[in-house]
């Protein structure tokens, strides 16, 4: 059961990474519009971010091996249809069912590991395990677009998703147990899903167009005003119906409403320095693209090295002990990347704040998981996964298109090398800002696991003790 949920996070991740490189060779090969390329990565955040609370609920309600085998076999199905796209529409499409699939599968694939094993030591290896696998195919995405597009051809990858899809449904009937109901089946709450499905994409959507027409467009503003008013909507509807999308209950809890809190910050300061580094290695040093991907890859094995280390600080203890440190150690090593300078090089400029940075983002990944489940009643798992996966999307959409709007203010719409490490320097800083106010928020979390935890509607033998897989 682990390997398949560490599989498909791994390529969900990988996805979400090895489309950008591929973009220019997708322009000229299907003749994008410059103006509607940028809907190849957007519509996949779109879909994905606007679903995940759906998503999770119905892997509450409807079995979480059920959803989780769904949303794998939809985004399988999807990568190939966008591997034999013909036109761009098609494409687009294409990576709208693929948000959709990953919607369903990853809030399934948290909820499975937090119902499998215990908390404490046993869950938060299993959550180092994910989370590393997790950080490894987003940076492992970079080095895959590129050398897959420069010697296979840009449709391969949507087509690399293929053969990890195939591999987790394999290993489904081996590992994956079937959702026991016990009791009555509860209803979807419908008004809850459109309100929040229409609520998050559109606030998704007006981030991610800020690209285009900035933050005060007026456009931009009505967005973010509707998006306002529909989750206003969906949160007076969670108050009344019997069974919600979201107990808003869960939030009263400082275990899952730090964590979520917490990993909103962290994947904005993250994704925002993942794109900028990148950004700076092909933009200032005048790296190609494959040569960039190699770059990527001590942050790869510095993530894995942070995730081991939180399985034994966190092991016994609190999530705290290892997301203090860890979101300061990601602090300093963000912070040191603000020296970048336009005469510089990979060696002096981007792997020491590469290893340092990415060693203190594994000691958060796998501590923020577990504390985001923390006494969370067991037929809620799909729901706190939804909410802990919809905080990571939200606050990496946030993140990314704020630093991105700070980025080109500072540039002031020059080229120069000299202006653009200007930019990537102040939106660094503000990524290691982030991770600053990370690390006061998991100040405020229990010393002791299991104190200060959610109120629960579920009885108490239905809370996440676990069975050994």
């Amino acid at each position: 059961m682990l390997a398949a949920a560490c599989v498909a996070q791994f390529v969900f991740a990988l996805d979400m990474a090895v489309m950008n490189v591929a973009l220019p060779a997708i322009r000229t090969a299907l003749g994008f519009a410059p103006v509607d390329l940028s809907w190849v990565v957007h519509v996949y955040a779109l879909a994905f971010g606007g679903f995940l609370l759906l998503g999770g609920r119905a892997c509450d309600l409807y079995g979480r091996r059920r959803m989780f085998v769904l949303g794998l076999t939809v985004f399988g199905l999807c990568s190939l249809a966008g591997g034999i796209a013909q036109a761009p529409w098609q494409l687009v499409a294409a990576r709208a069912g693929q948000g959709l699939g990953a919607a369903a599968a990853a809030p399934a694939s948290l909820a499975l590991l937090t119902t499998t094993f215990t908390e404490g030591r046993a869950r938060v290896r299993a959550l180092g395990v994910w989370s590393a696998m997790n950080a490894a195919g987003g940076a492992l995405g970079v080095l895959a677009g590129g050398v897959l597009t420069e010697y296979a051809g840009w449709r391969w990858v949507m087509l690399v998703n293929l053969p990890f899809v195939a591999l987790t449904l394999a290993l489904v009937p081996a590992g994956v147990a079937a959702h026991a109901r016990t009791g009555p089946r509860e209803r979807m709450d419908v008004p809850g899903a459109l309100l929040a499905t229409a609520g998050f994409g559109l606030l998704v959507f007006g981030v991610v167009r800020t690209d285009a027409v900035g933050w005060t467009a007026p456009a931009t503003l009505a967005r973010l005003a509707a998006a306002a008013l529909l989750l206003a909507a969906f949160a007076a509807v969670e108050t009344r119906v019997r069974a919600p999308l979201v107990r808003l209950g869960l939030l009263r809890g400082r275990w899952v409403a730090g964590a979520n809190l917490i990993v909103f910050l962290a994947a904005a300061g993250q994704f925002a320095a993942f794109y900028f580094v990148s950004l700076y290695m092909q933009q200032v040093l005048h790296m190609g693209a494959a040569e960039t991907g190699l770059a990527f890859l001590p942050f790869s094995a510095g993530v894995v090295l942070g995730t081991l280390l939180a399985t034994r600080v966190a092991g016994n203890r609190s999530p705290r002990a290892a997301l203090v440190p860890g979101s300061l150690l990601a602090a300093a090593g963000l912070a040191w990347f603000t020296r970048i300078s336009p005469d510089g090089g990979f060696l002096t400029d981007v792997l020491g704040p590469s290893v340092v940075g990415s060693v203190g983002i594994g000691l958060v990944l796998a501590p923020v998981a577990a504390a985001a489940t923390t006494g969370v009643a067991a037929r809620e798992a799909g729901m706190a996964s939804g909410l802990l996966n919809s905080s990571r999307q939200l606050g990496g959409c946030v993140g990314l298109a704020a630093l991105a709007t700070a980025a080109a203010h500072r540039t002031g719409g020059a080229t120069s090398p000299s202006a653009l490490n200007g930019g990537y320097a102040l939106s660094l800083t503000v990524s290691a800002a982030l991770f600053v106010l990370a690390a006061l928020v998991a100040l405020a979390l229990p010393r002791r696991e299991g104190a200060a935890s959610a109120p629960s509607a579920a009885p108490a033998e239905n809370r996440l003790e676990g069975t050994p897989s």
